[in-house]
């Protein structure tokens, strides 16, 4: 049964491509190696999937119509796990253009895909972001979004609603995952654990926005790859107990499901920073600055849905996290 699965150059879809083929699945995977960030980097994570039994590589953009259309029509995917996206969130503000083309036109032409094709279950990333100007804690699958503060949330809220409506609509399974602050061995080089490890070594001043007074549902990679892996092998289905009058952004007639996959443990930045520190043996020097338009001071995950459904809940402490992070850097690049 083969799986399309989109951003295989990517973070966290390179990891799950590697989680599939080592369980014997065949997969097609897709990227177009945009130079948002070092595509060398990305090449190396294709690296890892080259001479591996059962994955056939394509090189494509998720914006280009007929070359989506063609990879259904020839490869015949049974379920499609969707990870490729413009990712950033700052990013948006310069590029807007295209955030839409990735995340939106080219997540409908998947979309067409499942839906032309008799796919068994559309597995795709969303992110925390789409919880927005939300302050109720932890954040659950339950709550309003309707307020995303960044235009690359407000992609991915598009997303989940056009997924839901496919579901209705077509009865394509959908199932929308929320990603907490993912982190780890391979990771994107603009994320913070990334730029600030970089400047450590560096000797260099590391940006602490709003001050430190950050707290994340800080999630190693590994975590993300079970959920993953585990919501792919349970299509979505009705909620047989939903009822109209009473709508639910989780739930609902249709075969469609919304979970968070993000780790239970509240963790302030300074503490995240602090353990940084003591892995790399270096006292960092703090830039104290100012909130960045469009972020959040605080996230946390409500992941009591996703264990029900798949029996999983995130369990990588960040201690072990950041220490093989930075056991992976150092070999990376030979620091």
């Amino acid at each position: 049964m083969p799986t399309l699965l989109t951003g295989t150059a990517g973070f966290i879809g390179n990891h799950v491509a590697l989680a599939l083929l080592a369980r014997g699945e065949r997969v097609i995977g897709l990227d177009n190696l945009s130079d948002y960030y070092d595509v060398n980097l990305k090449k190396a994570r294709l690296a890892r999937l080259e001479g591996q039994g059962g994955y056939t590589h394509i090189h494509a953009d998720l914006a280009d119509r007929e070359a989506i259309e063609s990879v259904f029509a020839e490869h015949a995917p049974r379920r499609v796990i969707h990870l490729a996206a413009q990712a950033g969130v700052r990013y948006a503000a310069t590029n807007p253009h295209v955030y839409v083309s990735s995340n939106v036109t080219g997540f409908l032409h998947v979309l067409e895909g499942c839906r032309h094709h008799g796919v068994e279950h559309l597995v795709f990333a969303s992110t925390s972001s789409v919880y927005g100007a939300n302050t109720t804690m932890p954040f659950s699958e339950h709550h309003g979004t309707e307020h995303p503060l960044t235009l690359y949330a407000a992609t991915k809220k598009a997303n989940e609603m056009m997924a839901h409506s496919y579901a209705h609509l077509y009865g394509v399974p959908c199932t929308g995952l929320r990603f907490f602050t993912v982190y780890g061995p391979w990771g994107r080089p603009d994320m913070a654990l990334f730029l600030f490890t970089r400047a450590i070594l560096a000797g260099e001043p590391i940006k602490v926005f709003n001050r430190g007074n950050h707290t994340r549902s800080f999630t190693y990679i590994d975590d993300i790859v079970e959920g993953v892996v585990r919501t792919h092998d349970r299509p979505a289905t009705a909620d047989p107990n939903w009822r109209g009058d009473r709508p639910d952004p989780a739930t609902g007639s249709a075969p469609y499901r919304l979970y968070n996959i993000g780790h239970e443990t509240q963790v302030p930045l300074l503490r995240y920073i602090e353990l940084l520190e003591k892995c790399l043996g270096q006292t960092a020097e703090k830039e104290l600055l100012p909130l960045q338009a469009g972020d959040v001071p605080d996230t946390r995950a409500d992941v009591g849905d996703l264990a029900k459904a798949v029996g999983y809940r995130p369990q990588v402490p960040v201690e072990q996290g950041i220490e093989r992070f930075v056991r992976w850097y150092r070999d990376y690049y030979g620091k």
